[in-house]
Formats: structure tokens, C-alpha cells, sequence
């Protein structure tokens, strides 16, 4: 299996359709613009972020705020990995102000589409989005102030390499506030194995402790997770798209529930 590609060809679809992939509410899509705005509440978003950005910015996807964490400042340059539709880069976008960039990076061509005409129809003049991969940012070395990112880097296959490109692109004594799923424990086989799993973000996940020395193998300091909560998998029963996970893997929904504290929503911060 292409990782890279079938996770593409999922989230082109999302870029098409409007529909979630994760969050902590639902996963693998299919939803509303009324469902996205409850899923953006749910995992941390006011109604003043959602109020002040471009129709069409909010896909509901994410785990987590990355926003709150990052304590943005006027005048700072900001990158968000795996952008989407421009939703957490427009909120930013306010942070930091007119003397502030932020850039996003997206690896779908039909999300940085989606972001450069959002960005066009909100008049946004310190915003830029760039096609390129999380792991090899299009972007200079140490030019950036704070990077965040929001339940995307599971998705890659070379998560270290990930933050060794954040760590390039960082000043020193720039910061990392991400959002991401990680595991407790090793995955069934069989959702490890699932493409619809994978584009959904669980069977992307690594166990936590991995995922943590992958930030500190990269080189980074002061490595912590701020916040931890469990990740539903269970209402995953609900949706659409994973009723089809379900039929394809043969996984009843005592078997899914079963994993409910397999799969944590974890914030991380560190510093270079």
C-alpha cells in the first residue's frame, strides 16, 4: 500500500466534499457543516474562531486546538503542517497580525486550492500556502517561530524524519505545539492494515513513547504533553465511512469499543 497516495486520494475527497477525516468526536468523515462547527467545539475551538474565518476553512477535521497552545505573538512567522483548507492558518493568521506570516504546508493539491481561494475570499494579506510535503518542507531553514500542527503527522510514514524537518526550519528557540493520536498499544492487524483506517488517522498512530523520542531524537528540549485524553474510537460505530471499516475488516462494534483506551488525543509542546 502507497500511504502517501491513498492519503491523498482520501483527503482530495474531503477537500471536494467538505467532510471530516479525525476528530475527537468522529473519524473517517462524512460530515456536515453543522457537525464540523460541533466537532471544532468539542476539541477546543471558541465561536470566535470559527466566526472569523472563511466558509469553507472548517472541514472538522483535528484532534485538538494547536492554536491555544501556541500563545502566538504579533510580528511572529507561523507554519502549520498539513493545512487542509486553511482553518487553524486563518486563525493564526488574527494572532499575529498584519506585522506576523503564517504558511501553510499540504501535500493535496485540492486542499492548497481550497486554501488559496478561502484565502482570496477573506481578504487575508499575511497568509500563503505552499504544495510540499511534511517531510520535506518547502520552506528555509530556520525562518519559522512557532510550527503547529493538528492530528496530520500520524498520517506520514517517516515520522521522525517529520520533526527533523520541523527542527530545520525552526529559529532557535522556536517552538512545536502540535495536536496528534498516538497509541497505547499495538493496533489489531487488521485495522493497521486498513487504507480507510489509515486516511481516518488511527492506523497511522505510533505508541506514545515513540512518538515523544521521535520529537527528542530530532533534537528538540523540554518535550511535554500539556494535555491527554482518550480518543473515542468507539463512535466511530456511528459514522458513515467506518460502518464500511467495520463490514470490511469484520470487526464488530464489541470488538471496537474494546479499543476505546487504545488510542489517546495527546498535546505536545517543545523548543529548539
Amino acid at each position: 500500500m502507497d500511504i502517501k497516495e491513498e492519503v491523498k486520494k482520501g483527503y482530495a475527497k474531503i477537500a471536494k466534499q467538505g467532510g471530516s477525516c479525525c476528530s475527537s468526536a468522529s473519524c473517517c468523515g462524512g460530515t456536515t457543516q453543522g457537525q464540523n462547527l460541533n466537532i471544532s467545539k468539542e476539541i477546543g475551538y471558541t465561536d470566535e474562531d470559527m466566526k472569523n474565518v472563511p466558509e469553507g476553512a472548517n472541514l472538522g477535521l483535528g484532534c485538538g486546538n494547536p492554536i491555544a497552545l501556541a500563545s502566538l505573538q504579533e510580528g511572529e512567522t507561523v507554519l502549520d503542517l498539513g493545512s487542509g483548507a486553511g482553518f487553524d492558518c486563518f486563525i493564526a493568521s488574527k494572532k499575529v497580525g498584519p506585522s506576523g506570516y503564517v504558511i501553510g504546508v499540504d501535500m493535496t493539491p485540492e486542499m492548497v486550492t481550497k486554501a488559496v481561494k478561502n484565502t482570496k475570499s477573506g481578504g487575508y494579506k499575511n497568509v500563503e500556502f505552499r504544495l510540499g510535503e511534511i517531510e520535506k518542507l518547502p520552506v528555509d531553514d530556520r525562518s519559522i517561530d512557532v510550527i503547529i500542527s493538528n492530528c496530520v503527522i500520524n498520517l506520514s510514514p517517516d515520522k521522525p524524519k517529520v520533526f527533523k524537518e520541523a527542527y530545520r526550519v525552526l529559529k532557535n528557540s522556536g517552538r512545536l505545539m502540535v495536536s496528534d493520536l498516538v497509541l497505547e498499544k499495538d493496533l489489531p492487524e487488521k485495522i493497521k492494515n486498513s487504507v480507510e483506517a489509515y486516511v481516518g488517522c488511527i492506523a497511522g498512530a505510533i505508541k506514545k513513547e515513540d512518538y515523544l523520542n521521535a520529537i527528542k531524537g530530532a533534537g528538540f528540549n523540554d518535550v511535554k504533553i500539556v494535555e491527554e485524553s482518550y480518543f473515542p474510537v468507539e463512535l466511530m460505530a456511528n459514522d458513515p465511512t467506518a460502518q464500511k471499516i467495520l463490514e470490511d475488516m469484520n470487526l464488530s462494534e464489541s470488538e471496537l469499543k474494546g479499543l476505546s483506551k487504545l488510542v489517546a488525543s495527546i498535546k505536545v509542546t517543545a523548543y529548539k
